[in-house]
């Protein structure tokens, strides 16, 4: 049966879980990383604040393709509204891509945190409460037991129906409100950053000596979560792909400073084949790319052909 129909965000929900979409992505970005994939630098139109993104990947084994585009507007809530279509031989479908975004992202931090961080790590960080923020703490659970998860949100108004999403689904999670960034990160085996941050969230000191440390939130040269020493002395430094993650503001402030050389930045693509000795405080750094679209497209294409 071909692929059919338009998908809500809900339906997005209803269809797919975060431990698919983890194990989607992760195999897309082994595609990436074999060639598999035709995906063009995405298109970026409007200022800081305001902008429209285009972002399209073509699969040649598959020969299926998957187009989004985005609106943001950082001070709008959700800050993302997109559409994405998908196109394979069977047929077309459309989906409301706020949902698949957020789903791609957090599973995208699973996928790295899967490897890089500690096995036995039971404590999360999780900085800012917006539309990305419950994903990456589902993403993180997936692949981990986290037993205590610490919270802060520059806006105090926004932790509480976050908090009350999360005792929902994860009942036996231990959670609390920290006072501070360097509070919610004293103690984490992993932090997960969602914010849109133009300075760094904590400072270098604040973190464990073993800790893992996602980024997802800065998509800009303008925007950075991440102390620019934490990038320097990180023993793994990793992104979704040099050629998207380069200009985001972490990368660019490191490599411009010098703290970072580009030889320095792993591809996660690269890493999932030959994964490098993850010890002491480790990084990943993502401002996605189109395959992660693509790998959930694929997932609601395949619920498309059993409904």
């Amino acid at each position: 049966m071909p692929a059919a129909g338009n998908y809500s965000a809900a339906e997005v929900r209803a269809a797919i879980g975060m431990p698919a979409a983890v194990d989607a992505v992760r195999e897309a970005f082994a595609d990436l990383a074999a060639g598999h994939f035709s995906q063009p630098p995405r298109l970026v139109f409007g200022t800081d604040d305001q902008a429209v993104l285009v972002m399209t990947a073509h699969h040649a084994p598959s020969g299926a393709a998957v187009v989004k585009t985005a609106g943001v507007v950082l001070d709008r809530d959700p800050a993302i509204v997109a559409t994405l279509v998908w196109t394979d031989d069977g047929g077309q479908l459309t989906a409301e891509a706020g949902a698949v975004t957020a789903l791609r992202t957090g599973a995208v931090a699973g996928v790295a945190t899967d490897l890089l961080a500690a096995p036995g790590a039971t404590g999360l960080a999780l900085l800012g409460a917006g539309a990305q923020a419950a994903d990456q703490v589902r993403a993180v659970l997936a692949v981990r037991d986290i037993r205590d998860l610490s919270v802060w949100n520059r806006s105090p108004r926004r932790v509480g129906p976050l908090l009350d999403t999360l005792a929902t689904e994860f009942p036996h999670v231990r959670v609390r409100v920290a006072e501070n960034a360097a509070d919610a990160v004293a103690a984490a085996d992993a932090v997960c950053c969602a914010t849109s941050s133009p300075d760094p969230l904590f400072e270098l000191s604040a973190l464990p000596e073993r800790v893992h440390v996602n980024a997802i939130g800065s998509f800009r040269p303008s925007m950075r979560e991440l102390p620019a020493e934490l990038l320097g002395t990180a023993s793994v430094v990793l992104v979704d792909q040099f050629a998207a993650a380069g200009e985001a503001g972490e990368i660019r402030h490191a490599l411009d400073t010098g703290l970072l050389r580009r030889g320095d930045v792993l591809e996660l693509g690269d890493a999932l084949s030959a994964p490098p000795e993850a010890k002491g405080r480790t990084v990943f750094k993502s401002v996605g790319v189109a395959a992660q679209d693509w790998a959930v497209a694929r997932l609601l294409a395949q619920h498309s052909r059993r409904r």
